[in-house]
């Protein structure tokens, strides 16, 4: 299977994005938060759960939700995991002074690991809460790093995630396909495509929902502005390698300016949120519609021959 994404150019993109990530973050940040809101399941005294013991937040970026859950639960080890080294110094550097007045007199702090969501290098049943907030937009084939997920999740673990839907800059698609026929914007999973892979995986009573954001711009200049200090540009493998040419970059703006209302050009994004609940040791894992068990090779009993 090709690959949709050039993930060479996914680490590189958000290497540069990470000095000036914060200043067009906003809506990164709002979605962490709502999405951190159903952490408020691991502290209802009625499930009588044991604070966790490791935490990892995948695609961390600059480290705020990390660091939210470090304050959260002060002797947990929390892991910001991301692609992209320069990501994590920035995280490092911005969490040095988040957290003493967090954490007065408490030694222990994030730590920081450059890796791939899509193969994650922790130990099997390891990890009591994975959170992901809008990273998985960036992976093509879902039930593989969902089952990732479930490897490295302990039974009951709670896995945490958010992506962009299919809805997302649907505006700034069509505009651009007016322009050209090359691709501008990534193509993104449906809400039910997310919750198949989770079910796939074998993760218990998943829950999903939905938001939408609309943000105004002055003109597309102002909106691809934005995209880039986010790190969140054309990563595909058909993308247009040249420059976008003034006369179809004039084109796309053009096509972008019915949408224009209240003097602003709108720029939606659909947020798709999902929680579920590791599963048990055995639960089958879907297949092309198969169920795949696995078995640890020291459970497979052998007959000694004599």
């Amino acid at each position: 299977m090709t690959d949709t994404f050039d993930h060479r150019q996914v680490r590189r993109a958000f290497s540069r994005a990470a000095h000036h990530y914060d200043d067009a973050s906003a809506l990164q940040r709002e979605v962490a938060s709502r999405l951190m809101e159903q952490l408020d399941y691991l502290d209802d005294p009625a499930l009588n759960r044991a604070p966790p013991q490791l935490v990892v937040d995948i695609g961390c970026g600059p480290g705020h939700a990390t660091a939210a859950m470090q304050k959260r639960w002060p002797k947990a080890h929390v892991i910001g995991l991301d692609l992209a080294q320069p990501m994590l110094r920035q995280a490092r550097t911005q969490a040095g002074g988040w957290l003493p007045s967090f954490l007065p007199g408490v030694a222990r702090r994030p730590d920081w690991l450059c890796a791939d969501a899509r193969a994650l290098p922790l130990r099997d049943g390891s990890v009591d809460v994975l959170f992901s907030n809008l990273c998985l937009q960036w992976v093509e084939d879902l039930p593989a790093v969902f089952a990732g997920f479930r490897r490295v999740l302990k039974p009951d673990g709670l896995l945490l995630v958010s992506t962009f839907g299919p809805y997302t800059l649907h505006e700034l698609r069509e505009a651009f396909a007016e322009a050209d026929n090359a691709p501008h914007v990534s193509p993104f999973a449906s809400i039910a495509q997310f919750g198949d892979a989770m079910i796939a995986a074998g993760f218990r009573n998943p829950v999903l929902d939905r938001d939408e954001f609309v943000l105004g711009h002055d003109d597309l200049a102002s909106l691809m502005r934005e995209l880039r200090t986010l790190g969140a540009t054309n990563a595909m493998h058909d993308r247009r390698r040249s420059l976008t040419g003034r006369s179809r970059f004039a084109r796309a703006a053009q096509a972008y300016e019915p949408w224009r209302r209240d003097g602003r050009l709108p720029a939606t994004w659909e947020v798709i949120y999902a929680h579920a609940w590791g599963p048990q040791p055995g639960t089958p894992i879907r297949v092309g519609g198969v169920d795949e068990v696995r078995v640890p090779a020291h459970g497979i009993p052998v007959r000694k021959r004599t």
